[in-house]
């Protein structure tokens, strides 16, 4: 089970964008990279093409990151935390904030 998942906030702990926050748009690489909003920005020169309508030029991109530069942000805290795992009694395993218990 991975510490953090597709949706969850984040904010970076380490490299160019270290501080910003962002909610997890996709997860790559078996759980190593993911991909988050408005973090790790390129720029793509791109063709305008027939299928996309859309017009050509030079646009920013979100690229994956690595996992170990980020870390789960936890709302009810609202700060950065480790994220554990507790067993319910009914022997389902999910995911909570080491910091307040709460479950994610």
């Amino acid at each position: 089970m991975l510490k953090i998942k597709k949706g969850d906030s984040v904010q970076v702990v380490k490299g160019k964008d270290r501080g910003k926050k962002g909610k997890i748009i996709r997860i790559v690489d078996e759980g190593k990279r993911a991909v988050v909003e408005g973090i790790n920005m390129v720029k793509k020169h791109k063709r305008r093409t027939q299928q996309d309508q859309q017009q050509g030029g030079i646009v920013s991109v979100e690229t994956p990151i690595s996992t170990a530069n980020l870390m789960f942000f936890c709302k009810n805290c609202s700060r950065t935390v480790r994220v554990g795992f507790k067993i319910l009694s009914d022997n389902t395993k999910v995911r909570c904030c080491k910091k307040c218990g709460e479950t994610i």
